[in-house]
């Protein structure tokens, strides 16, 4: 008998995923910065994501190479184009409606 229902961002990596689709699909400012709260906003709200996910799922993401916190950590930036972002942007908007 299950008691709760699995967290689709349990995992560190589907978390850092969506964190990096999210970026993804956000206009950069200035130097190709993203603002932290441009992707914690949509995946703390609208996703149901939770902070210990997203904290996670962020750090997931720096040690793969797939983004770059600033050390104030008021943005971020998309580091490279690899494989999984071209997977993740094939699938845009599967998740996000």
């Amino acid at each position: 008998m299950k008691h709760t229902e699995p967290r689709p961002f349990a995992d560190p990596e589907a978390a850092a995923r969506q964190l990096v689709q999210l970026a993804t699909s956000i206009e950069p400012v200035q130097d190709g910065r993203i603002h932290i709260e441009k992707i914690n906003a949509p995946f703390l709200f609208t996703l149901k994501g939770r902070g210990s996910e997203f904290g996670a799922g962020l750090r997931y993401a720096i040690e793969k190479g797939w983004l770059e916190l600033h050390e104030s950590g008021t943005y971020v930036r998309l580091l490279k184009r690899t494989c999984s972002t071209a997977d993740l942007e094939r699938r845009r908007g599967n998740q996000i409606e």
